[in-house]
């Protein structure tokens, strides 16, 4: 599944011309394998063993790239670094106020606010954001001690 969506990322990213590179293969194939919502920090310490001269700026450059292309969405959640996932969908995120992860849910049922708060406002809606937070399992486990 996940070699699959890679696969039409990359096809994607031929079609726009832009040009595969080694590191941005692998800043994309790290995205498309993590499990979590990386930070560009944190994708350029799993890569700078394999690419010793990449910096911190060419992944921010790839992710950019990326997400202009519509292959990674940037999430930003109050002042703490800017997480990338490459799931595009339209879902929401539940995120752990002690640990941060970042765990994907869809629920139909809310695809429907847009079109509501369009009728209500009469705004032109062109995007919406729903956050949930708590604690993962582990950190619930863990103040149970």
């Amino acid at each position: 599944m996940e070699n699959h969506r890679l696969q039409e990322a990359l096809h994607s990213l031929k079609s726009t011309k832009v040009r595969m590179t080694p590191q941005r293969h692998a800043i994309l194939e790290f995205l498309f394998s993590a499990k979590a919502h990386p930070t560009a920090d944190e994708i350029y310490k799993a890569l700078e063993g394999k690419f010793p001269n990449m910096s911190v700026a060419t992944v921010y450059n790839n992710l950019r790239v990326f997400k202009e292309v519509g292959l990674v969405r940037e999430l930003t959640y109050g002042d703490s670094s800017s997480r990338f996932d490459s799931n595009t969908s339209d879902h929401y995120h539940v995120i752990c106020e002690d640990c941060g992860k970042i765990v994907d849910f869809h629920y139909p049922g809310l695809d429907e606010v847009e079109t509501l708060a369009e009728h209500v406002t009469n705004f032109k809606v062109t995007d919406h954001r729903m956050e949930i937070y708590g604690n993962c399992p582990e950190c619930h486990k863990q103040k149970q001690h």
